[in-house]
């Protein structure tokens, strides 16, 4: 079965407050089984635009990502990032 990602390009707008954001979505991502794959790290970016941070996260499957995503747990962390950070947010169907 295919997995689920999230691909997010974020640029942290307000350092002091953004780990409030990891620590509110800390619940979802429990509750959902999520694993991080990339947080952060060097990069290059050799074509388009480039954000500060870039994160993949794998889920069990598409749905699960999507119901993360839509959960009251992560709903609540997104109102902390989107105050804290612009981001680029992808949903993706995958392979493993």
């Amino acid at each position: 079965m295919p997995m689920g990602y999230w691909v997010v390009r974020v640029s942290v707008k307000n350092a002091e407050n953004y780990p409030d954001y990891l620590a509110a979505a800390a619940p979802a991502f429990e509750k959902f089984n999520a694993r991080f794959l990339v947080r952060g790290g060097r990069y290059v970016a050799p074509e388009g635009q480039a954000r500060d941070r870039n994160v993949v996260v794998q889920f069990q499957d598409y749905d699960t990502a999507l119901a993360c995503y839509h959960s009251p747990e992560y709903k609540a962390a997104r109102e902390i990032r989107v105050a804290n950070a612009e981001a680029d947010f992808l949903i993706i169907e995958g392979s493993s």
